[in-house]
């Protein structure tokens, strides 16, 4: 009888203990190791080009004599002089910069497997890129000469005030202006698929939004999936390599992760974030640049900030502030991405789901569960592997009773 009773008590148990099961935190394995290793190593190399560049041209000279070829070359006038040295600049720093991101982009990438990219395209790509940032160049460069000239006390503060609706016109065209010329995006392959997306879509308030499929597995195995636009460029977007990757209720669960940034306004919290960093990081080179001014002016070759030969000396402060605020920058993009798993968990409500497509994407990326301190501190913008999978394995409020934390957000199904 008291087996009986012990049988009874295992049995209710069972029954009473949740149906999902827990998903393992998988071990590093030694190519993830080395190529994370690696990773941290071009990271500290891209920081070092991205501040040396800029002394290299204020240090020789190159920038005052540029400025003054540029000057020469459009007759004096001042609007084309700035746009034809910032134009000129840009290609310059690319150029210098480019073994480096050729070796990084591409011969890493491809030595861990982490890109299909052929040399004529990974080409292609460094093309349009240069050409989309020359374009943008030559429309804003002349903003903050112009605030300089007209007030040389206060630029700061009113270049912040000028490019905030150019960042903000850049965010809503870029989904259907500037991320095509890098991909193909298309309809939806899976249509059974596409209804399902939709409909969680649908519980989660996001509505009219077409879906998109992008063919990155001709050059990529990256997973990935997003939510964007504004109006009329409002789309869900997933990669043809997440498709193919996941089965669908971990679409689903990375599908409801993105919803969150979207109905949340996750991005324009960031794109405030950085308004306020660029009106910092403005002031800051203004007190700074006049200070090296007066000190290494003979050896710039010129000696006011409006000079469009001060552009390197401009990048190099804003490059330096943001190096500064990166810690922090990072860590507030990591609780806004724990607040997006937590959303898909509650639309979907799949923890084993959840938790397997994280393994999947540490997988295909060779993730570190537990990554190292320059990684987690300077370029770690999620939550490492092992929190993100041992989150999706614990939290499962509507099993427990608990309120949801997105409940109001999350019609019924």
């Amino acid at each position: 009888m008291r087996a009986f009773k012990l049988s009874g008590l295992f049995l209710a148990a069972l029954l009473a203990a949740p149906a999902w099961a827990r998903v393992p935190v998988p071990d590093a394995s030694p190519q993830a190791i080395a190529y994370h290793q690696g990773l941290d190593l071009f990271w500290l190399a891209d920081q070092a080009t991205g501040l040396l560049i800029p002394l290299l041209f204020l240090f020789t000279g190159w920038s005052g004599r540029l400025a003054g070829w540029c000057r020469r070359r459009v007759g004096g006038r001042w609007f084309w002089t700035v746009t034809l040295y910032a134009m000129l600049y840009t290609a310059l720093a690319t150029l210098i910069q480019l073994p480096l991101t050729y070796a990084e982009n591409y011969v890493y990438a491809h030595a861990f497997d982490q890109s299909n990219q052929t040399m004529a395209v990974w080409v292609s790509e460094v093309v349009n890129g240069l050409i989309v940032n020359l374009v943008i160049t030559a429309l804003i460069a002349w903003i903050p000469y112009l605030i300089l000239y007209r007030s040389p006390r206060r630029w700061w503060l009113w270049t912040t005030a000028a490019l905030t609706p150019v960042m903000l016109v850049l965010f809503i065209l870029s989904p259907i202006w500037i991320a095509p010329l890098f991909n193909h995006f298309g309809p939806m392959q899976d249509k059974v698929l596409e209804a399902k997306v939709l409909a969680l879509a649908q519980r989660g308030g996001i509505q009219g939004a077409p879906v998109f499929e992008v063919d990155a597995s001709v050059d990529s195995r990256r997973l990935e999936a997003y939510v964007t636009g504004f109006g009329p460029t409002k789309r869900i977007v997933l990669y043809d390599t997440l498709i193919g990757a996941m089965d669908e209720p971990e679409v689903m669960f990375v599908v409801g992760h993105e919803m969150e940034h979207y109905l949340m306004g996750d991005v324009w919290k960031i794109l405030v974030i950085f308004i306020v960093i660029l009106l910092g990081g403005m002031f800051l080179v203004d007190r700074g640049g006049r200070v090296a001014l007066a000190r290494w002016h003979a050896r710039f070759g010129f000696c006011d900030l409006a000079d469009p030969a001060s552009l390197p000396l401009l990048l190099f402060g804003l490059s330096f502030v943001v190096l500064l605020v990166t810690p922090g920058l990072m860590a507030f993009q990591r609780s806004v991405e724990h607040e997006a798993d937590r959303f898909g968990l509650e639309i979907t409500r799949n923890n084993e789901a959840a938790a397997r497509a994280f393994v999947k994407l540490g997988t295909e990326s060779l993730g570190l569960p537990d990554p190292g301190w320059l990684e987690r501190t300077f370029r770690m913008s999620h939550p490492s592997l092992a929190d993100r999978i041992t989150f999706a394995n614990d939290y499962h409020p509507w099993a427990d009773g608990e309120p949801l934390v997105y409940g109001d957000h999350i019609q019924a199904p």
